[in-house]
């Protein structure tokens, strides 16, 4: 498990990785684009938070618990997602593509964060999230021959697994000082949000995923995987030294 200051360290090298060759022209052809544009459109606003309720429940749990560089650390990981959104503009500008201000899925996420003070729902919002990425973006770069925007999908996936696990590790040691009793609860409580967050990613983005080769069936099976690759091993006393995610391109 890292240390924030190590999470630190590792943000603000991944940060000057350049990843994307911004040289070459966008080759999207217009079936494509037809398939995958509102999910685009909506994922990259989704990618442009400031992340200012994140950074304040970052900031009551740093100082409850001691770990002031934790909120660092958080800012850090904002920016990175920041940076996202920026390339997914980037692109949506070289297309001719508006950016949009505004999405019903990214309106109801953005009610619930700014309902939400604690770090602990914070943290499993965000493994949720990030678990649902790694699959649509790997769904877009499989539904598109466009060089760029396929090295744009794998600049993100690159970055999303170090996510996983910088959230896992927390949700981890909050988990761990609970009671039996409140592991219990909250073991269970991590599971409902997971599957019904999945499900509303899914009906709000079905369109991209089946165009990349997702059918439900198969977004479903990589959901639960990605469930007990996270959640699951709570249940058991977690040995947070074993969770290491990774992303290996695929062709």
């Amino acid at each position: 498990m890292k240390t924030s200051q190590e999470w630190i360290t590792y943000f603000n090298t991944n940060l000057q990785e350049k990843r994307i060759d911004w040289s070459q022209a966008p080759a999207i052809t217009k079936e494509e684009l037809k398939a995958v544009l509102k999910s685009l459109q909506a994922w990259q606003l989704g990618e442009t938070s400031e992340g200012k309720n994140l950074i304040k429940a970052s900031e009551k749990y740093a100082a409850k618990h001691g770990d002031v560089l934790y909120v660092d650390a958080i800012k850090l990981f904002i920016k990175e997602e920041q940076k996202h959104g920026n390339n997914l503009g980037r692109y949506l500008d070289a297309i001719g593509q508006a950016r949009i201000k505004k999405n019903w899925g990214d309106t109801l996420f953005r009610k619930i964060r700014y309902l939400n003070a604690s770090m602990e729902m914070w943290t499993i919002a965000v493994i949720t999230v990030e678990s649902a990425a790694q699959i649509f973006y790997q769904a877009l770069k499989d539904a598109t021959q466009c060089s760029l925007l396929k090295e744009i999908c794998t600049d993100i996936l690159i970055d999303e697994a170090p996510h996983i696990k910088f959230q896992q590790e927390r949700l981890a040691r909050i988990f761990n000082a609970k009671t039996m009793a409140g592991m219990a609860i909250s073991y269970y409580g991590y599971k409902f949000f997971y599957k019904v967050t999945s499900l509303v990613v899914w009906l709000a983005h079905k369109k991209l995923f089946k165009a990349g080769g997702i059918d439900f069936k198969k977004y479903y099976k990589k959901m639960n995987m990605k469930l007990e690759k996270t959640v699951g091993r709570l249940k058991y006393g977690t040995n947070e030294n074993e969770f290491v995610p990774s992303y290996r391109p695929t062709i």
